[in-house]
């Protein structure tokens, strides 16, 4: 049987699971899932944290302090 495309993305799926396993560590031990973030900073703060994975063990500590989020409203 030959492995090609299949094992490759299996091995990149493992990969891209354990990073963000990794950033997830990370936010866990700075305490941000300690009380649930109530606005958009917080809350995307976890998010970059998480994606950050083992870069956070090197010195990135990646914060967002203020997001403006602009939403659609509704016609009248």
């Amino acid at each position: 049987m030959v492995r090609g495309r299949s094992g490759l993305a299996g091995i990149g799926t493992f990969l891209v699971l354990v990073w963000l396993v990794i950033g997830a560590v990370a936010a866990g031990q700075r305490h941000y899932f300690d009380d649930a973030p109530t606005n958009c900073a917080g809350t995307s703060t976890i998010a970059v944290t998480i994606l950050a994975g083992p870069l956070n063990y090197m010195g990135v500590n990646p914060k967002i302090d203020d997001c403006n989020v602009d939403v659609p409203q509704p016609s009248q």
